[in-house]
């Protein structure tokens, strides 16, 4: 029900009940016209931050009925609506996701670009928020604002300028060891000793702290193991800083150092290619012994070298076969200087920028691996902002395509990705969120999620999750299944009281479609 604002003149105000019923007769229908749609739909959007994200469609069918033209009425959006909320994006594929989600990235900057108050991280796994795509007449985010858009890319495109993208191997050994391994198995490498260097467990530098003297050793040399076949591979590293993290001393006893050496003097091992000469003689010496040789065990009598060690021994000298070799080529995603990168985007999104992620036929654990500690960073930046009341009103905004790989129904886990989703909001975190399938998505992200923009479904199930969310689309289940139009969506905000039928515009550059 809509009435005139019982104390602000010139205002409507929206009632979910009717305050009186009377008999049938009593009753009229009228249809509105093009000024009362937009009074209807457009009174309850804030005038703050409005922009327009399309046209009403009241059908799928464009003939006009007899002597009555189509409804010609923008629909406006508030982008207040999306700064610290969730928003939701479903569809089958090729229907115009990608196209909304660029009007709502364009929305932020054209609407806040002026107080550089939010801040908007995309990862793009498909490049198109970055590139330009003649073949589909589609212009990319990145080239419509090039001020304001800063593109990072693991391979840097001709037409398209970017910073690199690179993560530190020697940094974060756990991760970086399962893009090795994920990109090892790709290629298929079957040999005994490949596969036993992919299930190896590498630990992280910051769990050392956490472990025993005797765990932290262990852990500690695996680590050193793994650094040694990284450098063998010519990865490079400034190695004074790194010395920094980890000594690179093995801290074997003197018994067992003589041993290797045999008639030589043990070196100090001060630097990364000492370390590699060690234990390519302590490989040589591991392989002529009995695991039952006393000098190979610990003093509790446990073995020195355990299966992990023994697999990071083999392939950094390998009997026969390549070794360090096979990951000479995955240099490409190493930076010595990549621990900076997180800082830096951090900086930009507290300046208001937009920042892509060119991650276009990327490996889906590099992808992870960007996506997990930029989220991180992102969080903790946040986190420290409102602890210390340095919030304001300052906003970050993240953007995930095929979200179910992080936020999947069926699996329970509490890490960085759920947190957003649950407490994103206290700490000016908004996401955008896009998916084909409703029932693939994590009930707790769907139940606080706010903002719905719902393409074509095509299965009874998805419309009937969809349903179950958000009660507002329980009648409109039908037309989400027939309707396949391209960027014809049912838009439900939190200005919105109902769902609104709306055929998307397509995005480009320009300032004349604002708001007079």
């Amino acid at each position: 029900m809509f009435y005139s604002h019982p104390e602000k003149m010139n205002e409507m105000e929206f009632s979910g009940d009717l305050n009186n019923f009377v008999s049938a007769h009593k009753y009229r229908v009228y249809a509105p016209d093009d000024d009362l749609l937009n009074l209807i739909i457009n009174s309850m959007v804030p005038k703050e931050n409005r922009f327009p994200i399309g046209d009403l469609r009241l059908t799928e069918c464009r003939l006009p009925l007899p002597n009555k033209p189509q409804p010609k009425v923008q629909i406006y959006v508030s982008t207040r609506d999306f700064m610290g909320t969730r928003t939701a994006m479903f569809g089958k594929t090729r229907l115009g996701k990608s196209n909304i989600v660029k009007l709502i990235a364009q929305s932020l900057i054209e609407t806040t670009k002026d107080i550089g108050n939010a801040g908007q991280l995309i990862f793009d796994i498909n490049g198109e928020y970055a590139n330009d795509n003649p073949q589909d007449d589609s212009r990319s985010l990145a080239s419509a604002y090039k001020d304001h858009c800063i593109v990072y890319a693991l391979t840097a495109k001709p037409m398209t300028p970017s910073r690199p993208l690179k993560l530190n191997f020697y940094e974060h050994p756990d991760r970086s060891r399962r893009v090795l391994a994920e990109l090892l198995e790709n290629e298929g490498r079957s040999s005994i000793y490949v596969k036993s260097f992919i299930s190896v467990e590498i630990p992280s530098l910051e769990s050392l702290k956490d472990l025993s003297i005797n765990e932290k050793k262990r852990a500690a040399r695996r680590i050193l193991m793994y650094w040694a076949i990284l450098k063998k591979a010519g990865y490079d590293i400034n190695e004074a800083e790194l010395s920094k993290k980890l000594n690179f001393d093995l801290g074997f006893n003197s018994e067992l150092r003589s041993a290797i050496y045999e008639d030589e003097t043990p070196p100090n091992i001060n630097s990364l290619n000492a370390l590699i000469s060690e234990l390519e003689k302590l490989s040589d010496f591991v392989r002529k012994k009995s695991d039952d040789d006393k000098i190979l065990q610990s003093s509790s009598g446990n073995p020195l070298f355990q299966s992990d060690e023994r697999a990071l021994l083999n392939f950094l000298k390998p009997t026969t076969g390549a070794g360090p070799a096979m990951i000479q080529r995955f240099r490409i995603y190493h930076d010595k200087n990549a621990g900076n990168f997180t800082q830096e985007i951090v900086k930009l999104l507290d300046t208001g920028k937009t920042v892509i992620l060119d991650l276009g036929n990327a490996n889906k654990e590099v992808m992870e691996y960007f996506s997990y500690e930029l989220t991180n960073a992102i969080f903790n930046n946040q986190i420290d902002k409102f602890t210390t009341n340095a919030l304001g009103d300052h906003f970050v905004q993240l953007y995930f395509e095929e979200a179910h790989n992080l936020f999947p129904a069926k699996e329970d886990r509490d890490d960085i990705y759920r947190r957003i989703a649950k407490e994103g909001a206290k700490y000016h975190m908004g996401m955008v969120y896009s998916t084909q399938s409703v029932t693939s998505i994590s009930r707790d992200l769907l139940g606080q999620t706010e903002n719905f923009f719902i393409g074509h479904l095509s299965s009874q199930d998805e419309v009937n999750a969809l349903a179950k969310v958000n009660i507002s689309y329980e009648s409109l289940k039908d037309d989400i299944l027939l309707a396949k139009t391209v960027g014809y969506v049912r838009m439900l905000t939190r200005s919105h009281r109902f769902v609104i039928p709306v055929q998307a515009r397509k995005f480009m550059p320009s300032n004349q479609d604002k708001e007079e």
